[in-house]
């Protein structure tokens, strides 16, 4: 990719380096900024100023200052999703990688290689895998499936309720959404601190990312194997049996990208709401006083920051235009909810309250579009929900200016998220909601002054004490004594005696 000469830079600009000591010398080829680096350290910025310098669609450099367009317009993302005759997600047409420019050990290559699965697939292909997918999301019992987070909220929280203090990332938020994600997939023994470090390290990029990475692969093509032998109620085991006839290989690999995309995608949008309730007084004044409800204060967090800033990405099957810019066929984008939901055409005053709005960015859109969106968001929702619950007095434990944030193209993940409050019992995480224990009747409720408790039955002179006394008038009648032994008038008849003066 190389922009044309109506835009900022030309194939003869790519030779030519600024000179030592000017503002542009940490700019790439031609120029470029780079999505990478120190110039990158803070992406929200740099989108700003490349919207300011390009408009809407934006070449930029990768790693290796390998070329790219960044869309930052929000019309312009929904138009490269949405248009399939136009852009692809397959990245074998993609020039730098046929011109040998990216190579196999590229950082970014895990996330732009081609696999075998709908979300690179096109066409009859596309329809197969992404049917057999949706087809097994359908199945889910969403009734049950809220009720495994609610009891997963309350097993989380008891591990730290008694303490006094947290971690909400790395104790709740990083937890909650693998173990809802390994019961829905069918292996709810697999979940476990392993699982979630693995995953975490996956997705940073470590050293032991590629050995992360083999372990969670291990556990789901075991599990495929399981469910293929003898399928159960759950959702892997729907992807096998589905009619699309999905392959081994195919299966284990939908399932990793169902499991980590889910996972980190809710992860992030859980601990950015929490974040939120904790730092900004007015949202958390708006969810204790009933204009905001908590599906409302999500639906603004992925607005404000999508669990995914850029998604790895749409390569030009053809030579067309994209916010003013030509766009060559080979040439790659990223799609960006990050700065596409906070183009000013769209949201030109950004404290203006977004609540019931869904046309964002967070979920993709078009073919493509994350088709387990609504898991997310009933993890999010319950989530914050139950935590607030159960902690009303969680307050965040150090100054919003020195919470940590792990930056990369891709995502912006919270590390850290300290709260104190005041220590709670735990409760029975097998406790079923609306049959908790039932209080004991009590028989003496009575309805003026009080009245005596029964005299044994060897006294019958106190008989009459027995009767419902009231402020009568002294001509009125007072009732004769009860036998012994016979039945206590209920509350409703004592109340009818003294309001009818007996």
């Amino acid at each position: 990719m190389t922009p044309e000469s109506h835009t900022t830079t030309d194939t003869d600009d790519l030779g030519v380096s600024p000179p030592p000591g000017c503002p542009a010398h940490s700019l790439g080829p031609g120029g470029l900024h780079r999505l990478y680096g120190p110039e990158a350290q803070d992406l929200g910025a740099l989108y700003e100023r490349l919207r300011t310098e390009h408009g809407a669609v934006a070449p930029v450099l990768l790693h290796d200052d390998v070329p790219m367009w960044v869309v930052l317009g929000h019309a312009e993302n929904l138009h490269m999703v949405r248009s399939p005759a136009q852009f692809t997600r397959d990245s074998r047409i993609w020039s730098p990688l046929l011109e040998g420019m990216v190579k196999p050990d590229h950082p970014l290559m895990p996330h732009i290689a081609w696999q075998p699965i709908c979300s690179h697939a096109e066409g009859d292909e596309h329809l197969r895998l992404r049917g057999a997918v949706t087809g097994a999301l359908t199945t889910i019992d969403f009734r049950s499936l809220r009720r495994h987070i609610t009891r997963y909220t309350q097993i989380l929280v008891n591990r730290f309720c008694e303490a006094g203090e947290a971690d909400l990332v790395g104790q709740y938020a990083d937890h909650l959404p693998m173990a809802v994600m390994c019961e829905i997939l069918g292996m709810p023994d697999e979940y476990g601190d392993r699982i979630v470090h693995a995953a975490r390290d996956m997705l940073k990029g470590t050293e032991t990312a590629i050995s992360s990475n083999q372990y969670i692969v291990d556990a789901l093509g075991r599990l495929a194997a399981q469910r293929r032998a003898q399928p159960e109620e759950d959702f892997t085991s729907h992807l096998v049996t589905h009619p699309a006839g999905l392959t081994d290989d195919e299966v284990r690999e939908h399932l990793r990208v169902v499991l980590i995309a889910a996972y980190e995608a809710t992860a992030n949008l859980l601990a950015n709401v929490l974040r939120t309730v904790l730092t900004d007084p007015r949202f958390r004044a708006q969810l204790n006083g009933g204009q905001m409800t908590v599906p409302e204060a999500v639906e603004q967090s992925l607005w404000d920051e999508p669990p995914f800033s850029a998604v790895f990405a749409y390569f030009a099957k053809q030579e067309t235009e994209l916010g003013g810019q030509r766009i060559r066929k080979g040439d790659g984008l990223l799609f960006a909810p990050a700065p596409g939901n906070v183009d000013p055409k769209v949201r030109p005053d950004l404290t203006a309250n977004m609540q019931g709005n869904r046309s964002h960015l967070a979920f993709g859109g078009g073919p493509h579009e994350c088709p387990g969106q609504d898991i997310g968001r009933a993890i999010a929702d319950i989530g914050v929900d139950a935590l607030l619950m159960r902690l009303p007095d969680v307050e965040l434990d150090c100054d919003e200016e020195d919470l940590d944030w792990s930056e990369s193209i891709a995502s912006r993940h919270l590390v850290e998220l300290p709260v104190r409050f005041e220590p709670k019992p735990q409760q029975d995480v097998m406790e079923k909601p609306g049959l908790q224990p039932v209080h004991h009747r009590r028989t003496n409720w009575q309805v003026g002054t009080p009245v005596p408790e029964p005299a044994p039955a060897a006294e019958p002179a106190a008989a009459a004490d027995q009767a419902v006394t009231a402020p009568a008038a002294p001509q009125q009648p007072v009732p004769a004594a009860e036998p012994v032994g016979a039945r206590r008038p209920g509350a409703w008849q004592r109340f009818l005696r003294w309001w009818r003066g007996y």
